[in-house]
């Protein structure tokens, strides 16, 4: 047994895993197999394709070292022995293909790896498949596994020609040589070498002594209507720490933080509480690092953070956040996609802007050559080394056409 090991493996997720791959690959049942969660339950989010959504879902994957079999049970099924813990890694999803780009240029500071997701059944690449692979390249994650689904649909000859397609298709780029590991999530076939190639993967560096900083992915009121008021927990918020440490009984700034209404004019307010709790999702820890999703309890009233109200906010010490921001100038990128007409950008237009877990609407106040001046609807609270995606409406569709760095 690895018990030296334990605490940071099994209560700390090692690895923020992503998926990207085109519609009806396979990506949501691929992360069902591995974690045992169906990640897809945002269906309002994916009808307005507005909101930039971070979700996670956790896994422990475990060894038989007798049978040198990878799993994510409790027991190995070629001998029924207990299999061992090797490390916890959390599955990042995002709903819709516009905010699945989006969601992985806005988290690529908490994203670690990719796993690819390639169908047999449909000739390599498709129109999205070659539009992640742009992100990928964008982004340079080179920790990307290609994941090859449904070749049980199409049969060996045939998934052996589309494993030629996929090599054809990734040569030149930042993933060439990139592992293709065939699937069948359903019936968990070859699960167990995608298991162990995702166990390879290199756990980054982690800035653990740094300032803290977190952006919420979740906020919610767990007291149910009705409950007697003198027994009332305070509000909940949940997300993944980009770096630092937070700690049971932390006193935290929330930045914007809560809207007063009672202005005429919208203001923010910042929101300081204490930590009574933190959660990896199956038990209670006593601080947070980096890699995957935690939840914190706090004294703060749960009017505050009821139906995801503080959802983008950043989290850290008290006057140790990111300053807030009406106005960004960001170095605009932009994609060269082929499915999005050439428009040029123009003043006074409304962009939805992205950054980590914040969705604010934006609109162009200059725009010369790569340059963007950019005022805000809702203020943000970001440091000066983070991509921010940008979505354009284009032919009454919000499309991602760019990203920014904020400068």
């Amino acid at each position: 047994m690895v018990a030296t090991k334990e605490p940071e493996t099994l209560k700390h997720s090692m690895l923020n895993i992503g998926t990207l791959g085109h519609i009806d690959h396979g990506k949501t049942s691929l992360t069902r197999a591995i974690t045992g969660v169906w990640t897809d339950k945002h269906s309002e989010s994916i009808k307005r394709n507005m909101t930039i959504k971070l979700g996670f879902a956790d896994a422990i994957i475990r060894l038989c070292k007798k049978c040198n079999e990878y799993t994510v049970g409790d027991s190995c099924k070629q001998c029924g022995g207990k299999p061992e813990p090797l490390m916890r890694i959390s599955m990042l999803d995002a709903p819709g293909h516009e905010t699945l780009m989006a969601t992985a240029i806005a988290g690529s500071s908490v994203i670690d790896a990719i796993l690819f997701v390639i169908a047999a059944n449909e000739p390599c690449p498709m129109q999205q498949t070659k539009e992640h692979l742009m992100i990928i390249n964008v982004l340079g994650i080179k920790n990307v596994i290609i994941v090859q689904t449904k070749v049980d649909i199409v049969g060996r000859d045939a998934a052996v020609e589309h494993y030629k397609q996929i090599k054809a298709f990734v040569k030149g780029s930042v993933i060439e040589n990139a592992p293709v590991v065939p699937v069948m999530p359903n019936l968990g076939v070859n699960l167990d070498i995608l298991l162990g190639k995702m166990a390879a993967i290199p756990v980054p560096q982690r800035d653990t002594t740094s300032e803290p900083l977190m952006y919420v992915v979740r906020s919610f009121d767990v007291n149910r209507p009705g409950a007697d008021a003198t027994k009332l927990v305070g509000g909940v918020i949940g997300g993944a720490v980009i770096k630092g440490t937070i700690r049971k009984e932390d006193k935290i700034e929330i930045r914007p933080g809560f809207r007063n209404e009672k202005l005429k004019k919208e203001t923010y307010e910042p929101i300081i509480t204490i930590i009574t709790g933190i959660s990896n999702g199956t038990e209670q820890i006593d601080e947070a690092t980096p890699g995957g999703l935690v939840a914190f309890s706090t004294e703060m009233d749960p009017a505050f953070t009821k139906a995801d109200t503080l959802v983008g906010n950043a989290v850290g010490l008290v006057g140790k956040l990111p300053p807030v921001i009406n106005k960004l100038s960001m170095k605009y990128h932009k994609l060269a996609r082929d499915d999005v007409p050439e428009q040029r950008i123009m003043e006074n237009e409304p962009l939805i802007i992205g950054i980590a877990t914040a969705t604010t609407v934006g609109y162009v106040k200059s725009a010369k050559k790569d340059r963007l001046e950019v005022e805000l609807k809702k203020p943000l609270s970001i440091p000066n080394n983070m991509k921010i995606a940008v979505m354009r409406n284009v032919a009454h569709r919000w499309r991602l056409t760019g990203y920014g760095q904020i400068s």
